[in-house]
């Protein structure tokens, strides 16, 4: 591949990432300590205090290992490096303001890395922000108009390089691009090697965050804003990167329980997300300690409670015909192999489901509740609608709970 947009963009993506589906991101860095927002995120902190002069155990890498291994996530990302600086390895290139030389005295990133590879299959990435705020050579170059890039050649790019040396991630998660663009941060140079030459060059997807022009257009996948979920079927495979505390990425020691998302509502947006391709990154943002609270290990369990029945609806599916259904709100579809999956957000208070979008091939096609039971009583209804009676739930035997899905066979 050539350092250039139109040759770096035609690379096709690893399958391992599509066939994923599900993510964790882990915002942890100096940020953690004062773990403080109001009206702000927690991980921009510094940025508030010194930019903008706003007035307001540890860590145990196995631990988190097995946890996010029982989220039933495939992947995570870990801040390397957020916007203040600091970074989670012992960067030469960060000297006296790495993990290693003051605070935990840890490698962090290599840590986390080695517990994930020993103790699961999930595939470990790593973000890291191209920019720091108030770092003099940035703000030289800033200056400058962006004519100079001192900060890039002698920071930004040598941190890339040895991040994807030392530790091998299979994601690099750009961030911080928005000030400049990929000519100055060299970019398409770095994503060159890391798709021709680099030590993870057959499996290392990238994102779209790689310059002032990049976002949402160039890259491996899309995120083109947080929290990013169409509700519609992309040309271009993408992510919907999204925070457990829907108002901070990095820990907040003054958040309120309301602002913790639900398990429902979690659910919904990854069977949106996946019904329209995309991948769900979903963030959590653990104590300046190391610790992961429990309302964010009660979620991540939650959900791979949920995907231990339901997984199969999820993990190499493909979007279907049909995003979601034409008639009744609620319902959204997927397809794997010779199988249709319809995603129900309400129990119908009835006892029947009406569907408008799948149609039965023959008498002998089938409907199964995931987690309860099979042989679902159906009928074709006029004009050209299927309706299904839905079981009476037996909670000492069923599985099933938050969101219901209907596995079908024979349906088109």
């Amino acid at each position: 591949y050539l350092p250039t947009w139109d040759s770096l963009d035609k690379r096709p993506l690893p399958k391992w990432y599509d066939e994923s589906k599900i993510g964790i991101f882990i915002h942890w860095g100096v940020f953690s300590v004062p773990s403080f927002g109001e009206g702000f995120a927690a991980e921009w902190f510094w940025e508030y205090w010194k930019g903008v002069s706003s007035p307001s155990a540890f860590f145990d890498p196995d631990q988190w290992a097995d946890l996010f291994a029982a989220s039933g996530a495939k992947y995570i990302v870990l801040t390397s490096k957020h916007h203040e600086g600091f970074t989670n390895w012992p960067s030469v290139n960060s000297w006296n303001w790495n993990s290693m030389d003051v605070g935990p005295h840890r490698d962090l990133v290599g840590e986390l890395a080695t517990a994930v590879r020993n103790r699961t299959s999930i595939h470990f990435g790593l973000y890291h922000s191209l920019y720091e705020w108030f770092h003099p050579l940035y703000l030289q170059d800033k200056a400058n108009g962006f004519k100079t890039n001192e900060f890039v050649k002698s920071k930004t790019m040598p941190e890339l390089y040895d991040i994807v040396n030392r530790y091998k991630p299979d994601i690099v998660w750009s961030d911080g691009q928005w000030e400049a663009s990929s000519d100055y941060w060299n970019s398409t140079e770095l994503i060159a090697w890391l798709y021709n030459k680099s030590p993870v060059r057959d499996t290392v997807v990238t994102n779209d965050r790689w310059g002032s022009h990049t976002l949402c257009k160039h890259g491996g996948f899309l995120t083109c804003h947080d929290h990013f979920n169409p509700g519609t079927l992309q040309t271009r495979k993408w992510e919907n990167a999204l925070t457990m505390d829907r108002g901070s990425w990095g820990y907040r020691r003054n958040v309120g329980v309301g602002d913790y998302i639900s398990i429902e509502d979690l659910l919904h947006e990854l069977i949106s997300t996946v019904s329209c391709g995309g991948n769900m990154l979903i963030n959590i943002g653990p104590s300046k300690e190391g610790t992961i609270h429990p309302i964010f290990e009660e979620r991540l369990r939650q959900m791979g409670e949920w995907l231990g029945v339901n997984g199969e609806a999820v993990y190499s599916s493909q979007p279907w015909k049909h995003q979601n259904d034409s008639l009744t709100p609620g319902i959204w579809y997927t397809t794997r192999e010779n199988a249709v999956y319809a995603f129900v957000y309400t129990w119908p208070a009835s006892g029947n489901l009406t569907m408008e979008s799948p149609l039965a091939t023959s008498q002998s096609s089938s409907i199964s509740l995931l987690g309860g039971e099979s042989n679902l009583y159906w009928k074709t209804v006029k004009p050209s609608r299927l309706s299904v009676v839905f079981p009476v739930i037996n909670p000492s035997t069923t599985q099933a709970k938050w969101v219901y899905v209907l596995k079908m066979i024979g349906f088109v």
